[in-house]
Order: structure tokens, then sequence, then C-alpha cells
């Protein structure tokens, strides 16, 4: 039978690669956009770093489209405005390419044509801004006041989702002095600005306009002297940074809030050669990834994430939970729990820690997917020893506590979801200024809970994360995915988990959410989604069938049919035959992490979650 010929041979290929700590060593590959960032750092802070930058231009140069532009994704036409901008001046900036090379010409041309630097995303400005080409006026017009607004106020600083927060200290930093960092050898891009701006503002459009008004009111609480307002507002950024430095140096873990980060203290009088600044560098060069045409640096490695749901694979395709591979993984977790209390606590009160974060080096900022997916790894461990059983009642306490009060789950921390934040004036606010409920958190964390947990279908949990589902079904029947593209991702997510709670296939919801996937499935009987979904927020077809979204459909349909109806047999199949190609579909982003601008290639998808599907597909069919 293929389907466990193909189970066996990707059991035996990834307990053959598994490293000895217990992990996989997996790439988490994003655009070049933080291989061109670092390009920046480096040669703006005059490091020796030759090797490293050669390494990092020579993958950006193999990702330029023939037209000059670089692309988020595949099917992004006719390309990126920012991060063509953003490698366009990393590559002239490494002395690797000059103005006359035809690559670089063609890029020039298309950031023209296509608006210039004016077109650029806010972090893409701000990046320029701190190398002096572009105005700190010309944009971002946020006091750093804004971090001691009180909290009871309609918005604060601590209102942010903890992504927009940890990079938006730095950013009320470099905006207060309008930093700027210029050598020599900094590449000249005022040409690009197509309308060149003599600090003015653009024109504020009435929602901006009343979030400013609303800030001003925010800051006229403060009854102190406007200098020293200021100056303890700076101090206010400078500890909240340095608080949430992780042990290898980054700031949270990011390389964006890092890069951010350095700049924003060298504006603050520290040294390039100050010990913070020296190890956060080196915690950014420690994300890189060897790929066959150059370097890649990762945003954030998915060390945690990728070894939780491999674990988990591999036991569903019947590796024991006592086996060398299994103990190796769980120990590890076990390990990376995290024991320390994180701002999550600020709205989870009587919280213990007990939850996961996406990278090994992440240890105060844990999120309820990572730890639900821990959870599920050591699930077939808690009886082993008191120690394990210790670890799992502190991760499910702590992921019950994150469940907002609207009956869902965020991402990373609980009540973030003022939509008043949505109304900063920064590209993508809309989606990083909060970190409200969603359909895919929810959906899979209530199939944690009820094939995981004993906790009862009626629980009160339970009822309110179902509700929040069928109160957030779209009209057609599916559900959007915030960290995954994205109907198909948060669809496949809600279906399983509703069916995990105990809500029958033939209820209404999980009805039209079936027949929605069934409609959508391609010829070849796989499916694939656009990116183009996770900015437009409506389905919009790929046109070809990918791997990870062909399990995420079969999968969810297998979870809905005691029987393996026909779109269920011919997914099966062109998930078998995807698993043995080697073209753009097999490497397109399914990841999501900032809607048209952040996607992410996972290399272990085309593992675990076909693995997955056909072990649920044999399970439930092939007994």
């Amino acid at each position: 039978m293929l389907v466990e010929a193909e189970i066996n041979r990707m059991t035996d290929k990834l307990i053959r690669i598994q490293k000895k700590e217990g992990t996989w060593g997996f790439c988490f590959e994003n655009s070049p956009s933080t291989d061109a960032y670092m390009i920046i750092l480096l040669k703006s802070l005059k490091m020796k770093e030759d090797y490293l930058i050669n390494q990092l231009a020579k993958r950006i140069l193999s990702k330029q489209e023939v037209n000059g532009a670089w692309k988020l994704y595949y099917d992004e036409e006719p390309g990126n405005v920012s991060l063509t901008v953003e490698c366009y001046f990393a590559l002239l900036y490494s002395g690797l390419v000059t103005e006359s090379d035809a690559n670089i010409i063609k890029a020039q041309k298309f950031i023209i044509d296509n608006g210039g630097i004016n077109q650029t995303h806010s972090l893409t400005k701000i990046m320029l801004a701190i190398n002096g080409q572009y105005h700190w006026d010309d944009f971002f017009p946020m006091p750093i006041e804004l971090l001691l607004i009180p909290r009871q106020f309609p918005i604060s600083f601590w209102d942010f989702s903890s992504y927009a927060r940890v990079h938006l200290a730095p950013l009320l930093i470099l905006k207060k002095y309008k930093f700027v960092m210029t050598r020599n050898s900094t590449p000249d891009l005022k040409r690009l600005l197509v309308k060149p701006t003599n600090n003015m503002r653009p024109v504020e459009s009435s929602e901006t306009r009343f979030f400013l008004e609303l800030l001003d009111k925010g800051i006229s609480l403060i009854q102190e002297y406007p200098q020293y307002i200021q100056q303890k507002a700076i101090r206010k950024a400078e500890q909240y940074i340095r608080q949430r430095i992780e042990g290898d140096g980054t700031l949270y873990s990011y390389v964006t809030s890092t890069f951010f980060m350095i700049y924003s203290l060298l504006a603050l009088g520290y040294s390039k050669k100050h010990p913070i600044i020296i190890k956060a560098i080196q915690g950014l060069k420690n994300h890189r990834y060897n790929l066959k045409i150059g370097v890649h640096i990762q945003n954030s490695p998915s060390d945690i994430w990728d070894t939780a749901l491999i674990s988990h694979a591999l036991q569903n395709a019947g590796i024991e939970a006592h086996s060398k591979t299994i103990i190796r993984t769980s120990n590890y977790l076990l390990n990376h729990q995290h024991t320390k209390l994180g701002d999550w606590s600020l709205t989870s009160k009587e919280t213990l820690p007990g939850g996961w974060g996406f990278s090994e080096s992440n240890t105060i900022h844990p999120d309820v997917d990572d730890t639900t997916a821990s959870l599920r790894a050591i699930s077939r461990m808690i009886d082993h020893s008191p120690f394990v059983r210790q670890a799992w009642d502190r991760g499910i306490n702590w992921t019950k506590a994150l469940q907002n009060s609207d009956g869902g789950w965020p991402a990373f921390e609980r009540g973030k979801g003022n939509t008043l934040l949505t109304l900063v004036p920064m590209d993508g606010a809309e989606d990083a200024a909060i970190d409200p409920s969603t359909a895919d958190l929810t959906g899979r964390t209530l199939e944690f809970l009820g094939s995981h947990t004993q906790i009862s279908k009626e629980n009160k949990i339970i009822k309110k994360g179902v509700q929040w589902l069928f109160n957030n079904q779209e009209n057609n029947g599916s559900w959007y995915g915030r960290w995954g593209i994205s109907y198909i991702y948060g669809t496949w997510a809600a279906l399983t988990g509703l069916k995990a709670v105990g809500v029958k296939s033939s209820h209404d919801s999980l009805i039209k959410a079936e027949n929605w996937l069934i409609s959508i499935q391609n010829r070849d009987g796989g499916w694939g989604e656009s990116c183009k979904s996770d900015s437009l927020k409506q389905y919009t077809a790929l046109g070809s069938s990918t791997p990870s979204q062909t399990a995420w459909a079969v999968d969810a349909l297998i979870a809905v049919n005691d029987t393996p109806i026909e779109p269920i047999n011919k997914g099966i199949v062109n998930l078998i035959d995807s698993l043995h190609k080697n073209d753009w579909t097999t490497v397109y982003p399914t990841g999501a992490g900032l809607p048209n601008n952040f996607y992410i290639h996972y290399h272990s998808y085309i593992w675990i979650w076909p693995l997955l599907t056909l072990c649920h597909y044999k399970n439930k069919y092939l007994k």
C-alpha cells in the first residue's frame, strides 16, 4: 500500500536525520529581507565580515527576478517594491556590485516604475532613515511619550501586541533622536524618491488624525514638565528593551527587532563595541543557515516548533514514546519549557509560567501554538514521571489562562485586541498592532484539549471556544488563518478542532466548511492557495497544488468523514505524488507572519503535515 510505504519512508528518514540533542535542523526560510538587513548592519558598523557578506549577497542575487525585482512569493506580480529597495541597497552597500551592473540597473528601473521609495513599507523607510536615505519627519508621527500613557486610557503602549511593542520601543527612540548613521560607502538612494520630499508630512487620513489626537490627550494626562517627560519616556523605552534581551543577545529572538534595537542603543550613546551590541550581532549571526546557494539569516529559528510537530507526527506513525527518538525530543522540549514570567503575565495574573516559545533562544516570550504543539509531543509520557506530569499540568494551565474573554485564543497574550491601535499610521498596523483571537489558534487549541486531555466537552472553556469559531466562520464556510496561508489553514484548524471537542459532522457549520474545501479542490486532486489571500482577506487560488496545503485540506476532510470519500482519496494520491516533486510548488511559502510583508517557507513542512495526514488516513481507514 502506497500510504504505508510513504509513512515508513518518511519516518525512517526523519529518525536518521535527528540531531543527537533531539531536534531537527530545518530552515525557517523567509525572504531575503533579513539577509539585506544583516549586510546593512555589518557594513554600517564597519564589521570585518567579508565572507558572511559575500554569502548573504550571493543568496540575495539568486532570488532576483528577470525584471530586476525581488518577490515575497512566486506569484507576486510584478514584484515587491519594499523588498527590492532593501535588496538593492544592501547589494550596493556590500561593494560586490556597482550601479552599472545590469541586474542593479534593472532593479533601479523596477523601483522607479513602481513608485520609488515613497511606496515602500514603513519599516523599510525607517531602515532607510537610519542610513540617511529618508527624512525622519516624513512619516511615523508618534512621540516617545506613548510609553508613559496610563494603562487605563483608551490607548497605551501596553495595548499593543508583544510583537509590535518590541519593535515600537526602539523605533520611538530612533524617531526621537532622528538617528542617522552614514559612512563614505553608504549608497545614495535619494534618486529613487519619485516625489522628493522636503521635510513635509504626508497627507493624514481622518483615521490617522483621530488616533494622533487621542494620543495627544493621553500624553496630556501626564502632569510633568515636557523635557522631564521625554527623558523619563526615553529611559522607559531603554529599560523595556534591555529587560527583554535573550541569553543569545537578541531582542525577543527576532532579527528585525534586534536590528532596530542595535541602532536605538547607538542613538542613546552606546559604543558599537558595547557588550550588549557585540552580543546582539553575534546572536544575529547565529541565525544563519547554509543553503545550497549562499547563506540565509532566519528571522527566528523554528527549533521548538519543528521538534514538537515532528515528534507528534512520528508518534502517530507508530514510533513508541519510550523509543530513543521520542525520549530525545521529549527531553529537549521539557528542558525548554519556560520558567520565567513574561509580559503575558500582566493580563494572565496568578498563572505560573508553563508555555513554550518558537525558538530555542526564546525564554520569556511563549506562544499558544508552540505550547500546545509541545504538549502534544509529550502527551504519551505524562505517566512516566512526576517531572513530566508537572510540566504537563503547568502547560495546560498556561494554555487555558491565555483564552481571551471572547472565547478564542490569541498567539502571545490575552486581551490585546484594542482595534483603536489598527489606526496607527504605519503599514500593516491592522495586523501587527494587535493580537486578537484567531481561527487557526482557537481550532488548534480545541483540537489539543479535545484529543489529548480529559477536559469535559461541556467545560465552559471548550464551549466558549466552539462558539467563537461558529461566530467567526466566513459566509462561504471557511475560516481565515492568521499564521498560515490562509483560508485552507484556518478551515483545517477549525474543523479538526470542532470535531475533537465533539461537534458532529452533521452540524451546519461543518457541512458548509466541508463543501467549501471540496469546491476549491484542484483537478489534480490537491489544494493550493496564494499568499494573496493573506492581504486581500479573501480566498485566492494559487492555480497549483502545494504539499502542506493539500495535507491540511485532506486532514480536515478525514476528520469529518467516517469513510474515505473520493476527494480524500484523490487528495492522498496527489499528496504522495507531491512528495517526490522538486519545483516551485514544494518551496512555496505557506507560513504567514505579516500580510504583504513576511511569509515563510518552512523546510520542515514537506515532512510534518503530509506525514501526519497519511497517518490519520491509515489509522482511520486502513485498520
